[in-house]
């Protein structure tokens, strides 16, 4: 029974998108960009893991095409 359990969540092929970052904050133009891609991640439904760690819960393979292509726009 625990068997045909697992078996069925694997056939979902859930997944986790985590994105690593460190960006340059020196001048008070590149800290309104970093602000910015912070904000635009907490939007998409990343959680903050860590200031520059975010980690967001896909349901599918295809849902989390879509939100890395976000992420790299």
């Amino acid at each position: 029974m625990l068997e045909s359990r697992f078996s069925r969540l694997n056939q979902y092929r859930c997944m986790w998108v985590l994105v690593f970052f460190d960006l340059p904050t020196e001048t008070r133009s590149e800290r309104k960009a970093a602000t910015r891609f912070r904000k635009q991640l907490l939007d998409d439904g990343f959680g903050m893991f860590q200031f520059s760690i975010y980690s967001r819960f896909c349901a599918s393979r295809e849902n989390a095409a879509v939100h890395i292509k976000r992420t790299k726009n």
